[in-house]
């Protein structure tokens, strides 16, 4: 059963996240946090941080990890696959009818229309981290981190990777 659970909880974002694992991480911690209840918000928070941390998509990498914190090594192949499945399969199948009708305004149209849906999905999914990062770190670490964060990659373009590991390090000296 467990099994069975965590490939939907992996399966049924790779479905409907269309745009990349950006687009299905609101998906994935609804399915993990609010339906199978596996983890809370804060730690979802912890292996987004950390999945960004390191190279490769990162819904791949919180399907392994999760699916190991849930049922083991068998748990973390079945989350891998879940969240590989669906694109793999409409890969195979919509590629060519995609490519085919790719300068069709109908095709335009419609991913032009599905980036506002993501948009506020990322939008939702941010404000539960502020606050679940406002009640557990207080207002000012959260806002200097919002600051400093920003500053350093929208001002210095900082890779992402390095700004998670700075926020890990503040995290841990001084919030421990």
């Amino acid at each position: 059963m467990i099994y069975w659970e965590l490939f939907l909880a992996f399966f049924i974002p790779g479905i409907l996240g269309y745009g990349g694992g950006p687009a299905s991480i609101p998906l994935i911690e609804y399915e993990v946090v609010a339906r199978y209840k596996w983890m809370s918000v804060e730690q979802f928070s912890e292996v987004l941080a950390l999945g960004n941390a390191l190279p490769g998509p990162i819904a791949t990498k919180m399907a392994g990890y999760i699916g190991y914190e849930v049922a083991g090594i068998f748990g973390a192949i079945v989350g891998v696959f879940a969240t590989v499945a669906p694109s793999l399969i409409l890969m195979i199948a919509l590629l060519g009818l995609l490519y085919k009708f790719k300068e069709s305004p109908k095709v335009k149209r419609m991913t032009a229309l599905v980036r506002p849906t993501i948009a506020i999905l990322l939008g939702a999914l941010t404000y539960r981290f502020l606050e679940s990062s406002y009640l557990g770190a207080g207002v000012w670490h959260t806002a200097f981190l919002i600051v400093v964060s920003f500053l350093l990659l929208e001002k210095w373009k900082v890779h992402p990777a390095f700004v998670i590991i700075g926020g890990l390090g503040y995290g841990a000296v001084f919030l421990s």
